[in-house]
């Protein structure tokens, strides 16, 4: 209420007075512009310095490639090895297969395979007998040993009597591996054939990285799943507005009093109705809001990304949306507009409605800046979820074993929304409600802090997104940059100042435009890097010797096996099977071979 009166005096000036606010606009847009375009060539110039600086990684050599033909005549192996060998044969090294290996998977397997013993077995020595044999009449030595003949199963994928117990089979999905990094950065770029659904490459990420579940998804069904991962999170998105009309309505006791007449008493209470007011809103949002993230999570896996990396960075994307979303428009909305429906006529009223609504809920963005921001940075130093798991696991479980020890890893869905949540309030509250701007600011300031010590101290890293995460920052600052920008429009219309008005306008078109200037000089090393640099990274690991090294690496680093003993077979078997593949200049001669297997190209059916 505070912040709501003083914005009612601020703005009972004369519209002559309202220079003060523009020229406040106008230094809060060139300030934020300025620290933005700073901040994104430093982080651009250490994403290079990163990559020049590390070592060989083997992520530098090796590209995902899906949607791979399936032939009839021959497996997924083979049949990358040909393709590869002939339109890459200059630069080509090695590749190694993805297969299924999850819990389902190995199910099915142990099925079919009980299902070929079992069936084979009754077939050749069940006799219609029912002396020799209750249950099939055949004679009590029918369950006998199976001879080689389960190796025609899964011959053509892989399968022997070795590799059973590891319930490998084929997927159309492959890591790619080749001699050079830029040789590697080009095939990932380029479209390998004229059907864009087939043979399809990615830059792998790195090996920790990789989230294997995602990789034996066709590639045919992405599109499906994401269209329906952005339903279900609008889905979401608005059953949520169930809880936050809720919280929205604690705030006007006379509504509850009319829905809750025996409450009447005890909300006359001075103490009640400023706890009811004040604080029980904001918490039950905040409790309800703590179940976004993993749910974001879950659509983020579903969607299909290839990488935890990027899992994690699509869930920052949609909790960021859904925060910004529930959190400020729907309570906005709730409080104010939506009681004032009837005054929409086209949209050129919305800033001014904006002008109106936002400082009255600027009271609950306080509060809200409170419970949220700083009981949040208390929760992150104590690290309550884990604290209780390590109880739970020593004095109920009895176990003394930490199975925590080593395994958390920085929540960027959860905390980077939350940040820029807050830096949004500030930008959009700055003008209307000052007041906020004291409480953003020490949250910031406590905010690093603690953020520095949980990242050297607490979290363990177990792969580098490389600066990936700024430009949502960025994109988020600029639209709180234009949104502020709206609502300071309407607001100088409200008080009929067409000076400010006049001035306020420019601001629109100039931050778009350094938006899209930044976007063009910064945001490509962001999604590729330089050939220049990766050229140079080669050549200096040729002079150095170590090539040899990096590619005996490879097949191990991306071995989706965990234990060692599968990761010798894994890259000894790829190993052999490599060495008997034709070499190139036999491909290019377009030659018929006098083996079947190894003509090219191959006769397949898309899948």
């Amino acid at each position: 209420m505070l912040n709501h009166q003083l914005l009612m005096i601020s703005f009972s000036h004369t519209p002559k007075k309202l220079w003060a606010h523009c020229l406040a606009l106008y230094i809060i847009t060139l300030a934020a512009c300025t620290l933005l375009y700073f901040e994104f060539k430093n982080v651009a110039n250490l994403r290079l310095v990163h990559i020049i600086g590390s070592a060989p990684h083997p992520s530098h050599f090796a590209i995902l490639v899906r949607g791979i033909p399936w032939s009839s005549e021959e497996s997924y192996y083979d049949t990358v090895t040909k393709f590869f060998s002939y339109y890459h044969a200059s630069a080509y090294l090695s590749h190694q297969m993805v297969y299924k290996s999850g819990t389902v998977q190995k199910m099915k397997d142990d099925a079919e395979l009980m299902y070929k013993m079992l069936g084979d077995s009754l077939g050749k020595t069940c006799k219609p007998s029912f002396s020799q044999c209750c249950f099939c009449g055949g004679p009590t030595n029918s369950f006998k040993k199976i001879s080689n003949e389960i190796d025609s199963i899964h011959g053509r994928t892989g399968y022997t009597d070795r590799h059973i117990d590891g319930r490998k089979k084929e997927c159309a999905a492959a890591f790619v591996f080749f001699k050079n990094r830029y040789a590697a950065l080009m095939a990932a770029q380029n479209l390998q054939t004229s059907n864009p659904m087939l043979w399809v490459t990615d830059l792998a990420p790195e090996p920790n990285d990789v989230y294997w579940t995602n990789l034996c998804i066709p590639y045919r069904q992405l599109w499906v799943r994401k269209i329906a991962t952005v339903v279900a999170s609008i889905t979401f998105m608005l059953v949520f507005l169930i809880p936050v009309t809720f919280a929205q309505g604690l705030t006007q006791l006379d509504k509850l009093e009319k829905m809750f007449p025996f409450l009447t008493e005890i909300l006359q209470m001075k103490f009640m109705s400023e706890v009811v007011i004040g604080y029980l809103p904001s918490a039950i949002l905040v409790l309800f809001l703590c179940a976004v993230p993993p749910v974001m999570m879950l659509f983020s896996a579903v969607e299909g990304s290839i990488s935890r990396s990027g899992r994690k960075k699509s869930a920052c994307y949609k909790v960021l949306y859904f925060t910004i979303w529930n959190v400020f428009f729907v309570n906005v909305f709730a409080g104010s507009v939506i009681s004032q429906l009837s005054v929409f006529s086209s949209i050129t009223e919305l800033p001014a409605q904006l002008a109106k609504a936002v400082p009255a809920q600027a009271t609950f963005f306080t509060t809200y800046v409170l419970s949220s921001g700083w009981a949040s940075l208390a929760c992150e130093v104590m690290q309550l979820f884990p604290l209780f798991c390590n109880l739970f696991q020593r004095f109920v479980l009895r176990s003394g074993d930490d199975s925590l020890d080593g395994t958390l890893s920085f929540p960027y869905h959860t905390e980077v929304p939350r940040v820029l949540l807050f830096g949004f309030l500030g930008f959009t509250c700055s003008i209307l409600a000052p007041l906020i701007l004291p409480f953003l600011v020490f949250y910031f300031l406590l905010a690093y802090l603690v953020y520095r010590n949980q990242i050297l101290n607490v979290y363990v890293t177990k792969y580098d997104g490389g600066g990936q995460y700024w430009p949502i920052a960025h994109n988020t600052v600029v639209f709180s940059l234009i949104f502020a920008q709206v609502i300071a429009l309407g607001v100088f219309g409200l008080k009929q100042s067409t000076v400010a008005s006049g001035f306020t306008i420019p601001l629109l078109p100039g931050t778009l435009l350094f938006h899209q200037y930044c976007r063009e000089r910064f945001l490509p090393v962001f999604r590729n890097t330089a050939s220049q640099v990766l050229i140079d990274m080669d050549k200096r690991d040729e002079r150095c010797g170590r090539m040899n090294d990096i590619y005996n690496h490879l097949h191990t680093a991306y071995c989706q096996f965990s234990s060692d003993s599968s990761k010798s077979e894994c890259f000894s078997s790829h190993h052999k099977e490599s060495t008997r593949v034709h070499p190139p200049e036999d491909l290019e001669t377009g030659k018929e071979n006098s083996n079947k297997d190894m003509s090219w190209p191959p006769v397949h059916r898309s899948s």
